[in-house]
């Protein structure tokens, strides 16, 4: 969606006093200050197509003043919305099958994969970036609006990549760092994994505390059988992160608790950076000139 604005509108304050002088004000021949005073001259007629011309250009080089301006809010960087990471467990259970609904061989980390993809997707006003995490954590890719590369990155990721333990505490702070500098008002972190915290220098509970000094709201999933995650950690975590916290059994439950997830709030990012603003003031300065040059094409005619 296109939105036509102008930079300094208060510049149209000036177009009825100049359209007034320009109809009612009488021509002072001093030419030795400006040699085509006759311009801003009194035609005589209202409706004299020359006077309109000249009112026409005058509006043009007002408008110009003004700085017409079209902010584009298709525009990524113009978008409303919030910081989201993904922590995403990638350790060694993560390649248990059994969890897709199809009752296929596909792998609970590529069940996640696809379910992540289709999460970031729809989060089109929202920056969105992701962390992987094992025996230790990394962030896959940055906080970013560009959908497209975080979902083709998230289809490079396999399990076993940062480990084959589980660094819960890791994997939170991580998505704290990739939030840091983060101008959003509201910032969220959504941790994924089917296993206990046995791993990492950093505790949950430490974690959870730089979390929450961030001002990161945390959301915590458990996904796999009762009892292959730790759901009182999980749950203690999401409660002192000041979210919610979820379970999935299979591969439909996971999309449910995404979709719950997707109703997060929106807020505005205050950033200036974020705003893109495409200028047209020089194409009311080309018409204005063009107006101006056939004006005094056709005085220097009659003469």
């Amino acid at each position: 969606m296109n939105i036509w604005s102008f930079e300094t509108l208060w510049a149209f304050l000036l177009l009825p006093p100049i359209l007034y002088c320009l109809y009612r004000c009488k021509i002072i021949p001093q030419k030795r200050y400006f040699p085509h005073l006759q311009f801003f001259g009194n035609p005589g007629k209202w409706r004299n197509i020359e006077w309109l011309l000249k009112a026409l250009a005058v509006t043009l080089m007002v408008g110009a003043l003004a700085t017409p301006v079209v902010i584009d809010y298709s525009d990524p960087r113009n978008r409303n919305g919030i910081d989201i990471i993904l922590s995403l467990d990638a350790s060694g259970s993560m390649n248990a099958s059994g969890f897709s609904s199809d009752e296929s061989r596909v792998t609970r980390f590529e069940v996640v994969q696809k379910i992540a993809s289709d999460f970031v997707m729809k989060r089109r006003e929202d920056n969105v970036g992701v962390v992987v995490f094992g025996d230790f954590a990394f962030i896959a890719t940055p906080v970013t609006y560009e959908k497209e590369i975080i979902s083709e990155m998230i289809s490079y990721l396999s399990h076993g990549m940062a480990g084959q333990n589980t660094a819960i505490g890791e994997g939170v702070a991580q998505a704290v760092r990739a939030l840091k500098g983060s101008k959003a008002k509201s910032k969220v972190i959504i941790l994924l994994t089917d296993g206990e915290h046995n791993s990492g220098a950093i505790s949950p509970k430490e974690a959870v505390a730089m979390a929450h000094k961030a001002g990161v709201k945390l959301y915590t999933i458990g996904i796999g059988e009762k009892g292959e995650f730790d759901s009182k950690l999980l749950a203690q975590m999401a409660r002192d992160g000041g979210g919610r916290y979820f379970t999935a059994a299979n591969e439909k439950e996971l999309r449910e608790v995404y979709d719950q997830i997707d109703t997060l709030e929106r807020s505005r990012i205050k950033s200036a950076q974020h705003t893109f603003f495409e200028h047209y003031y020089q194409y009311a300065v080309v018409g204005a000139l063009i107006i101006t040059l056939l004006l005094i094409w056709r005085r220097r005619v009659k003469l």
